[in-house]
This record gives structure tokens, C-alpha cells and sequence, in this order.
């Protein structure tokens, strides 16, 4: 047998022929492969031709195939009347000549073609073909790599249409000698008829010719992207344009000949179109937007636009026509000006947006903001990153005009300080349920907490992460401040200690659900086991990640008092065997995950005591614990089968 199969253990099948014919077919799933013991196929005298050519001699010097003899025309009308799908499928393996000729038969060509009596040896004897292909359209094909070349494009174009039909196609990066072409998306579009979503990465050998086949015969197509195609241009976008009229989703991405036309073509054709995302297409300017927006204006509901020259005509354009856009991301749009953002709001059109994410948009500044928040009535959410020009005033204002937002977070933005995250909080609506501040340097610590403070009762979440400079006075007048949070995330605040701390857990009165102290390096076991005291009852996750001073002492409190407690992480604590044990003591917690990474005084001694944790932990990491044995971990991973162990 070695000399009619070599299987290499990487999805590499050699058919036993000549060697020019070896080729590569996709995972078993795609094509179907015949058993040891041959299935009979009565096919008359085009049965005998099958079996010589899957089955040749040792030396082909002894009886040549007939059948490959045949041009390519003649072996196209044989191949098409093979009775089934698992005829083609095992017809497929026969070598790449005979799979790309089964990959280029359309459907139709199938469901089309008569009954026709072949024999090479003129012997008059035939078959009827099937009809009624079923393609819903089920089945998905991701293809990475160097497993993306054409001839595993023809395997899953023959071996997923009597399946059920191929449905979604994904293919990423492409084979460095046998990249996807045109030729392996023909295959697609003629055996595929019922996809629904195509996504096109990093495949630089598809121009326009093969964008456009795959359309024209891929009309359900519903989801396409496309990204780092040097290729294709406008010219296969219109192609889309022309031949999908059902597309409700279109990503471009790093597509440098993608311009203006091809976005118009889109516009005007596909009236269903909800989604768009653009990404760095240099030759996108003002009319492709306008052509977008202007068109799809009843069905358009979510708008990306990153990294382009367009300027403010756009976002005008975009505050006028959006009538059902509810979402809304901006990002790197360096030609875009405070005019902008002030036109997008004061158009008046943005009565449904729901979201917006901006970042890196120098236009955004109090006078733009101020707008939004005004123009948009609707607006529940605001993620700003890095908008350099924005300061306390235009914060204070959006807080007080935004009359529904829930949820605003600000990254990097350094000109905010503690008094305009105050003023935003007092200014804002019953409505406002969440505060995220992260990396933002201007917020600075104040030197004494106030006496007295007005409060949001609306604020559940409250994120200040990695603000360096937001210190244990500021924490303690955020907590007078913010008397109802359930959730709270300090992750970084290094200069947070358990003066910060103890008031903000003493003023909450609706009970911790959630609390991230991850490298707040300055808490120790009291503020830990006052959390555990006053919000055991509720709290059901808890992370004290790089909290070195937290001991075992605030372990027993944890134990004793959290009784909801799913979900805790003490990694680089000083928590040592003893903690561990008090952990596992504890009858009442239920644990579903457990992190023990870098704690340097956990040994394997702890180990069988973690067993009796019971079935409920679901996650263990014991990742950098120097003084437990990598067999210890062995042997505990096979009592504790359903928990998922890393070390």
C-alpha cells in the first residue's frame, strides 16, 4: 500500500496516479472519501473506466487509461452526468485535473444535462442524473494559510453540495506558493450558489474577474468582506453591487484601488445594506459617502468609518441622512475639524443613534461635543479615545444635554480632570448607569477628601483604571459621591490605599456585586476583609491580582463571609498552604473559577486539598507557582477531569 497512498498526517491526500497529479483536498468533511472495499457503481461500461483510473496497474505501461485520453470537453459531459453527489465526490479524488472540472460545473449545468450513454469502447449503455440540489445554505469553511489555495477552493466547492450547501466561506492569508486565485473562487460561485457570507483576507492574487464570478453566481450573498485585497477595485465592488441585492453587511479594509464609485454602486443597488464598515482606503473620500448614505439612508443602522480623508462634508452629510443609524464608530479622521462634529449634531438627523465610539479624532473638542449631545436625544452610549481637545467644560455640557446616555467611558483623554468627571456625574440623567475612565493622566489626586458632597444615586459601574495620578483622597469622595455602585474596577490605581478604599465600601449601600482591585500593590488584609464583612452577602467576583499585601488573613475573611463568591483571583498575593486549605474548607463557597498564579507560598501540599473544592470549579491556574510539581499537577488534572487546569 505505501506505494499507492503517502499520508503525512497534514490533510495531504496523494492520489495513486502519476505524480503531476498529486493534489491537496480539503478536511475530510469536504469531500467524500470511498472505503477500502470499492462500492459497486453500475454505470455500465463508464463504471470500468472509473475503476481504471482510481485503480491502476503497477506499471501504466501495462493498460493505459482510456478515459485519460479525453480532452477536457469530453471528460466535462462525462463528469456531469455522474448519477449523485457522492459519485463527483469520489470522482473528485481521482487527481486535480478531475476535481478543477467537477469544481467548474455550475448547478444548473447538474440539474440541466440529459441522461447520455458513454462507453470509450462504443458500447451504448447510460444513466439518469439526480436533480433537486438542496443548498441551505448550513455548512462553514474557514481556510488559513497555506491550507487557502484553489485546489482545496474546488474540494469544498464539490464536497459541500450535497451537505446541505456551502453557507458561510472564510479564507485568511493564502498559500505563499499556490495563493487563492480567480480560479479557486470560480469553483465557488459555481458549485456554492447558496452563500450567504464571504470574508476575503489577505489575498493578494483575487482581482476584480474573480470578485465578479463569485458574485454572479452567489446571489444570496448577504455578508462580504474584504480586506488587504491590492486587486480588486471598484470595478468587482460594482460587480457586488449589481448582483446582490440582498447584501446587508459590506467590511473593506486596506483595499487601495476600492474608491468613491464602488461605494456609490453600493448605495444605489443594495437597498437592504444595514452595515458598512471602511477602513483605510485611501481613495474613499466625500462622494463615496455620500453616495452611501444618501442612498441606503432608510435601511443603513451602523456606520464605520476608520482611518479615511474625508472631511467634514461627510459627517454632515451623516447628521442628515441618518435617520436610522444607531450606531456609529469614528476613528482616525485627521481631516475632519470642529465644524464636523458641530454640523454632525445640529443636522438634526441622528434622532436614533444609540452609540458612539470616536477615537483619535482631533475635531472632537467641547464646542463639537456639546452638539452630539444636544442632536442626539437617543444616545445611550459614548466611548471617547484619545480626543486631545476635550476638557472639562464640553464634558460638563454633553453630561447635562445627553438626556439619555447610560454609559460613558474616557480613555486617554488627558485635558479631563477630577472636576469634570464631578460635574459630568452631577450634571447627568436619572438615566446614567456606567463611568469608565482609563489611562486618562489629568485626573490628579486632591489633597482632601469634602465633607459633604451632592450624590448620583443613578451610578451602578464605576471603572477608573490605570489613572495614575487618582489617589485614596479622590476614591473616598468618589464613594460620597456615587452611594449606589454595585460594580467597581480600580485595576492599577497604585496609589489607592485602605484610607480610599474602606469609605467607598461603607457608603455603598446596595451591595458589591463586582470589585477588581488587580495592582493596587497599597491594599492590605483590612480593607480585603472589611469588603468581605459589609458585601459578602452579594459579592460574586473578586480580584485582588498583584495585591502582595494581602495574606491569608483576608482568605479567612473571604471564607467566612462571601457566600455568593464565584469567581476569585489572588495571584501574586502572599497567600500560602494555609490560605489554600481555609479556602477549600469553606462549605458555603461554590467556586467556578480559581487563579493561584505566582503565588510563591503555595506548594504541593495545597493540591490534593483543592480536590475537595468540589465539582463546581469550572477553572484553576496555578501558572508560576514555583513550589508545586509539575506531577502533582498532573495528578490532580486527572481527579479533577471537568476543571480546566493551567500550569
Amino acid at each position: 500500500m505505501p506505494a499507492l497512498v503517502n499520508f503525512r498526517g497534514d490533510n495531504d491526500i496523494r492520489c495513486p496516479l502519476d505524480a503531476g497529479l498529486y493534489l491537496s483536498l480539503a478536511p475530510p468533511g469536504d469531500v467524500y472519501y470511498p472505503p477500502c472495499k470499492r462500492s459497486r457503481v453500475t454505470a455500465g461500461s463508464l463504471h470500468v473506466a472509473f475503476q481504471s483510473a482510481i485503480n491502476p496497474v503497477s506499471s501504466p505501461k501495462e493498460l493505459p487509461r482510456p478515459i485519460d485520453s479525453l480532452p477536457d470537453e469530453c471528460l466535462f459531459e462525462v463528469l456531469r452526468r455522474l448519477p449523485g453527489d457522492k459519485e463527483r465526490s469520489i470522482s473528485a479524488c481521482v487527481s486535480k485535473r478531475w476535481l478543477m472540472l467537477l469544481g467548474g460545473l455550475r448547478q444548473e449545468e447538474i440539474r440541466d444535462a440529459q441522461p447520455l450513454k458513454i462507453d470509450l469502447n462504443d458500447k451504448a449503455d447510460g444513466f439518469d442524473e439526480e436533480t433537486g440540489i438542496d443548498c441551505n445554505g448550513c455548512l462553514t469553511r474557514c481556510l488559513e494559510g497555506k491550507e487557502a489555495t484553489d485546489v482545496r477552493l474546488a474540494a469544498v466547492a464539490v464536497g459541500t453540495g450535497g451537505r446541505g450547501g456551502l453557507g458561510k466561506l472564510v479564507i485568511r492569508g493564502s498559500n505563499s506558493l499556490r495563493g487563492v486565485t480567480d480560479l479557486g473562487l470560480s469553483t465557488i460561485a459555481h458549485g456554492c450558489p447558496s452563500l450567504r457570507v464571504l470574508s476575503l483576507c489577505d489575498v493578494p492574487l483575487v482581482t476584480d474577474e474573480g470578485l465578479s464570478e463569485i458574485v454572479s453566481g452567489c446571489h444570496l450573498l448577504e455578508k462580504l468582506e474584504l480586506s488587504q485585497c491590492p486587486l480588486i477595485s471598484d470595478k468587482g465592488l460594482i460587480a457586488v453591487a449589481k448582483n446582490c441585492p440582498n447584501l446587508i453587511s459590506l467590511t473593506i479594509e486596506s483595499c487601495a484601488q476600492i474608491g468613491n464609485l464602488g461605494f456609490q454602486s453600493i448605495g444605489r443597488l443594495c437597498p437592504n445594506l444595514t452595515f458598512v464598515s471602511i477602513k483605510d482606503c485611501p481613495l474613499v473620500g466625500d462622494q463615496g459617502v455620500a453616495g452611501l448614505v444618501s442612498s441606503a439612508s432608510t435601511s443603513l443602522t451602523k456606520i464605520k468609518l476608520l482611518g479615511l480623508k474625508v472631511t467634514d462634508m461627510s459627517l454632515a452629510l451623516i447628521g442628515h441622512y441618518g435617520k436610522a443609524v444607531t450606531d456609529l464608530v469614528f476613528s482616525g479622521l485627521s481631516n475632519v475639524s470642529e465644524r464636523g462634529f458641530w454640523v454632525l449634531g445640529n443636522a438634526l438627523g441622528l434622532q436614533n443613534l444609540k452609540s458612539f465610539i470616536i477615537t483619535s479624532c482631533r475635531g472632537v473638542t467641547d464646542l463639537g461635543i456639546e452638539a452630539v449631545g444636544k442632536g442626539c436625544p437617543g444616545l445611550e452610549t459614548l466611548h471617547l479615545r484619545r480626543c486631545i481637545f476635550l476638557s472639562d467644560n464640553g464634558l460638563r455640557a454633553f453630561a447635562k444635554a445627553a438626556c439619555s446616555l447610560e454609559n460613558l467611558q474616557l480613555e486617554e483623554c488627558n485635558r479631563i480632570t477630577l472636576a469634570g468627571v464631578v460635574g459630568a456625574l452631577l450634571n447627568s440623567n436619572a438615566k446614567f448607569k456606567s463611568l469608565s475612565l482609563v489611562k486618562c493622566l489629568g485626573i490628579r489626586d486632591i489633597p482632601v477628601a469634602p465633607a459633604e458632597l451632592p450624590s448620583c444615586n443613578s451610578l451602578r459601574s464605576l471603572t477608573i483604571r490605570n489613572c495614575v495620578g487618582f489617589g485614596s483622597s479622590s476614591l473616598a469622595a468618589v464613594g460620597k459621591l456615587c452611594p449606589q455602585l454595585q460594580n467597581v474596577d480600580l485595576s492599577g490605581l497604585v496609589g489607592v490605599t485602605d484610607d480610599g478604599l474602606l469609605p467607598l465600601i461603607e457608603t455603598c449601600k446596595r451591595g458589591l456585586v463586582k470589585v477588581s482591585l488587580g495592582g493596587c500593590v497599597n491594599l492590605t488584609d483590612v480593607a480585603v476583609s472589611s469588603l468581605a464583612k459589609l458585601h459578602g452577602s452579594t459579592i460574586q467576583l473578586l480580584n485582588l491580582e498583584g495585591c502582595k499585601r494581602v495574606t491569608d488573613e483576608a482568605v479567612m475573611a473571604i471564607t467566612e463571609g462571601c457566600v455568593l463568591l464565584s469567581d476569585l483571583d489572588i495571584s501574586g498575593c502572599s497567600i500560602t498552604d494555609y490560605g489554600v486549605a481555609a479556602l477549600t474548607s469553606a462549605r458555603q463557597l461554590e467556586l467556578k473559577v480559581l487563579s493561584l498564579s505566582g503565588c510563591s507560598g503555595v506548594s504541593d501540599r495545597s493540591l490534593p486539598l483543592l480536590s475537595k473544592i468540589g465539582i463546581t470549579l469550572a477553572g484553576l491556574n496555578l501558572q508560576h507557582c514555583n513550589l508545586i510539581s509539575g506531577r502533582v499537577i498532573r495528578a490532580l488534572g486527572e481527579k479533577m477531569w471537568w476543571c480546566d487546569i493551567l500550569s
